[in-house]
């Protein structure tokens, strides 16, 4: 274990001894002879402060056993090996390999932190269904929750508690629709500020507006078509290559999506250091397709399933009319007869989750922050969920090897491993880079576009009125982040909520929030973070350390009577930690 949290927990603990001693008197003071009754009160004793009483994960069950992989005995695949509050303003994360990407990872707004009383009033461990936390918010950010009108909108109102420059506008309200055209509709009426995700045939209307401002996203993103090598024929790998090398991925750019968008050469958009190296894509060649899927036992192709969200996203402008261009695809080059299944949105996702999208299936991806690990990892790293089906070992092994190095130049090999093996195993498609932007009122100041999709509407004024009011794509599926991947709810949290890092306005570099600072030993095998003072929740609660491990560790252990959430997916923590503590059965 290296030196440097142990001489910070001797120092800890010298002056916390220190302190009790003081407290107690100490030996040398001497005792005075005894004196008459005193003719006024006696002076009470200033009470003795009570220490503080860190937690600490793993609570139960011995140590992470690093280098055997091991926990309680069972198979342990993440990065974790100990959370500790080592006082009230410091937090010791130890790892089992270096992470050069920590910072950017726990800025993400899943790994928030919640006060320790919320958490265990909200949250029932005997319930299956936790409303509370699912519903509710206690946050340290620029904004806290007034009301939820399920259907219609969200409001929020500026924090009395938030320590920073007062919102710009005193009320905060999202309120969503999956048409674009509706979307354009609303501002254009003046009835919203802002909007997401402008259209691909509306950016012309925006730009010619003088009433409005069009601001484009940086194409951070992937669309691809995904497959779970559970359900046959996809367990087949060369049926995976052939349908590879049968759609025409530019016709897709070329019909439906903006400019600004590309065909996607690699799963990781390459303005990622080392998203592009190793071998690009396969070409589009429908006869050396055709003759792949007839070796691979179905020269006359098979039926399947096209499974779809109508939900626009940045990385998917027209959810329908791709998925009936990729229909037509199918069955013209590959003789693959497809029907396409709707579903809502956030049944989609944990459907998607749990492995039980049984045909083809249409998602996406936007970046967290710039690194492999986002992209990689999460979908098909040891901590991955089902989506895809059955891990692959060697590009399980690669991704591994990829997170643990210390530079992008020393991580070059091994992604170069990664994407190949992608490319070779095919468990998706990638599809498309997608442009898109958002879209302002003219007389909105300091207005911003953030390429993870993480706006930050306290800085925007939104033109001398008291509100502002957005307008995305779909309702949340729930305001726990912890347990939610959609950008829906991840938004409305990132406007409430603080993690000990964020990202910057507009940016994607991690910058210190609720911590002051966090710092890695050399071999980045440990990180301390040192939190800010006088931090307070909206209920006026305040910051601590065990808040954070707390916050941490009931993600991390699966086993914890506090990992409750909306499905309990908790999706993003074995996505990019590499897996739970005592992690559950994997699913039927």
């Amino acid at each position: 274990m290296p030196g440097t949290p142990w001489r910070a927990r001797l120092a800890v603990l010298g002056a916390t001894t220190a302190i009790l001693v003081a407290a107690c008197g100490g030996a040398a003071t001497p005792t005075p002879a005894p004196t008459a009754a005193p003719t006024t009160a006696p002076t009470e004793a200033p009470a003795t402060e009570t220490p503080f009483a860190g937690l600490a994960y793993p609570a139960t069950g011995g140590d992470v056993d690093c280098a055997n992989k091991k926990f309680n005995g069972a198979d342990y695949t993440g990065e974790f090996k100990k959370i500790s509050a080592i006082d009230a303003k410091t937090v010791v994360f130890e790892l089992c390999v270096p992470d050069v990407a920590f910072l950017s990872k726990i800025a993400f707004t899943s790994f928030a932190i919640n006060d320790t009383e919320w958490l265990k009033a909200k949250i029932d461990p005997a319930k299956a269904d936790n409303q509370a936390i699912v519903t509710e918010l206690n946050g340290t950010g620029p904004y806290l929750l007034k009301e939820w009108k399920r259907g219609s909108e969200i409001v929020m109102e500026a924090n009395p508690n938030w320590r920073g420059d007062p919102p710009k506008a005193k009320t905060l309200i999202f309120r969503w629709s999956a048409e674009a055209s509706q979307r354009l509709t609303e501002i254009q009426a003046g009835t919203v500020d802002g909007i997401d995700n402008v259209g691909p045939t509306d950016f012309a209307a925006v730009e010619g507006d003088a009433n409005l401002q069009l601001l484009k996203r940086p194409a951070l993103n992937i669309m691809y078509l995904g497959m779970n090598n559970t359900y046959p024929p996809f367990d087949n790998e060369k049926v995976r290559q052939a349908v590879a090398q049968g759609i025409d991925r530019q016709r897709i750019v070329d019909n439906f999506y903006p400019a600004g968008s590309t065909a996607a050469t690699h799963f990781t958009p390459c303005a990622i250091p080392n998203a592009c190296v190793g071998d690009p894509w396969y070409t589009f060649d429908a006869a050396a397709a055709k003759k792949l899927l007839a070796e691979a036992g179905f020269p006359d192709g098979f039926k399947t399933t096209i499974h779809i969200r109508d939900v626009v996203r940045g990385y998917l402008p027209d959810p329908k009319g791709v998925a009936q261009d990729l229909q037509a695809q199918l069955k013209n080059n590959l003789n693959i007869e497809a029907t396409i299944d709707i579903q809502e949105s956030t049944t989609y996702i944990d459907n998607a989750d749990a492995g039980k999208l049984d045909g083809f299936h249409m998602l996406g991806w936007g970046a967290d922050y710039p690194d492999m690990t986002n992209f990689v990892d999460f979908h098909f790293g040891a901590g991955a969920t089902s989506q895809f089906g059955n891990k692959f070992d060697d590009l399980t092994a690669a991704i591994t090897e990829g997170a643990s190095g210390t530079s992008d130049a020393a991580r070059k090999p091994a992604y170069e491993k990664v994407n190949n093996l992608i490319r070779q195993h095919v468990p998706m498609i990638p599809m498309v880079n997608g442009g898109s932007a958002v879209a302002y009122k003219a007389d909105v100041t300091d207005p911003h576009v953030s390429p993870l999709g993480n706006e930050a509407f306290a800085v925007m004024g939104p033109g001398g009125r008291d509100q502002f009011v957005w307008m995305q794509n779909g309702e949340p599926g729930g305001l726990y982040c912890a347990d939610e991947s959609d950008g829906e709810s991840l938004r409305v949290c990132e406007q409430m909520l603080e993690a000990l890092y964020g990202y910057e306005i507009g940016g994607t570099a991690a910058e210190p929030a609720l911590a002051e600072k966090c710092e890695p030993t050399a071999d980045l095998m440990t990180w301390t973070c040192t939190l800010r003072e006088g931090v307070k929740f909206a209920d006026g609660s305040t910051l601590d350390a065990n808040d954070v491990v707390l916050s941490y560790g009931v993600q991390w252990d699966a086993a914890d009577p506090l990992h409750k959430g909306r499905d309990n997916s908790f999706s993003y923590f074995p996505g990019l930690f590499g897996g739970f503590l005592n992690p559950p059965p994997p699913a039927e």
